[in-house]
């Protein structure tokens, strides 16, 4: 039997394809490489020792999903594959509600009518919105956010309980993600996001390269130890190696289960900068700009409920997370090849 990991070829999916082949478990990536590129297909390949297949299909399309599924002995499902930049889904928010939540509900579709119904879901701290106070915790009010993107992620996790309501014979791990950095310790693979970065890591890496003049810093006013927002950090390969996790919580157990996935441990833009610096030698000019409507001062996780559930933790901490980025991008300047 098989994970099928969509958005397998993307940043967080490819290094947890890894992860889970390293654990001994088969998987079967589906990817409409809209926003990666198929050569991480070959990095993959290249960091395990099994081989693997791989579709490119867009979730949206049933019957092709339907057709992987009768094609593969796929006994549970990892869901990253969906469109993730804030700015663009205020821009763009039919196509975000067409291919995040239209997407899972066609995949949910095919996966009951194949008998699949175990899913781990991709989630987002942004489902908390603006006024839970930090460290988060799973039993906090969500549905508070302030973009197109959030509301997908919000939107997919009510669907998701609803079913399971609906069915207890589902087995559901929504993971909260915090903020995802650093790269894989082989330098072959990380962050290779499409035209101006939308995160803070990959925008600093593209500094250091010089292919930008300088970073722009959002706000410099909030109430935190050196004015700029702090957030939760976390090295990818610590949160590829949650997914895996996950994967055995929802083989073994039935249920809706809910876990942040972070360090517990808030990090500023200016801490993050001043750590690259260090790791990379490299100085990174940046700008200090006006607030983005919807940011917050401050953003961390309680990840505890992981460790006694999960028994997982994320064990790298931000100076391997910097040394991890800065080793990817100055080896892989223009990202993956296409």
């Amino acid at each position: 039997m098989a994970v099928l990991v969509t958005g397998g070829a993307g940043y967080i999916g490819s290094h947890t394809c890894v992860e889970l082949i390293n654990a001994g478990i088969d998987i079967v990536i589906v990817d409409n490489f809209y926003n990666c590129k198929k050569s991480s297909i070959d990095r993959i390949r290249a960091l395990v020792d099994r081989d693997f297949k791989y579709y490119e299909c867009d979730i949206r399309d049933k019957e092709g999903m339907d057709k992987i599924f009768k094609a593969e002995k796929i006994d549970s499902v990892i869901h990253f594959a969906g469109l993730k930049a804030v700015g663009e889904s205020v821009e763009k928010p039919l196509e975000y509600f067409d291919n995040n939540v239209n997407g899972t509900l066609v995949l949910l579709d095919v996966m009951r009518a194949n008998g699949c119904k175990k899913i781990v879901f991709s989630s987002s701290a942004t489902v908390y919105g603006m006024n839970n106070i930090s460290p988060l915790t799973e039993d906090m009010p969500v549905g508070g956010v302030t973009n197109p993107y959030g509301r997908t992620k919000y939107m997919i996790e009510c669907i998701l309980q609803d079913l399971y309501t609906s069915d207890n014979s589902w087995s559901i791990c929504l993971l909260r993600y915090f903020n995802p950095i650093g790269a894989h310790k082989s330098g072959t693979m990380g962050e290779d996001p499409n035209g101006i970065p939308n995160n803070l890591m990959p925008f600093i890496t593209q500094v250091a390269i010089g292919k930008r003049d300088h970073l722009n810093v959002f706000g410099n006013d909030y109430a935190t130890h050196d004015g700029t927002g702090i957030r939760d950090y976390i090295h990818v390969v610590d949160l590829a190696l949650g997914h895996v996790k996950a994967v055995q919580k929802v083989e073994k157990d039935e249920g809706c289960f809910i876990y942040n996935l972070g360090t517990g441990k808030g990090y500023s833009v200016l801490d993050v900068v001043n750590a690259f610096e260090k790791a990379s030698g490299v100085t990174i000019p940046f700008e200090i700009q006006p607030r983005r409507a919807g940011d917050i001062a401050i953003c961390y996780s309680d990840p505890a409920k992981a460790l006694r559930e999960l028994g997982w933790k994320a064990e790298r901490g931000l100076e391997e997370m910097c040394e991890d980025s800065w080793r990817w991008q100055s080896q892989n300047p223009n990202g993956y090849p296409d």
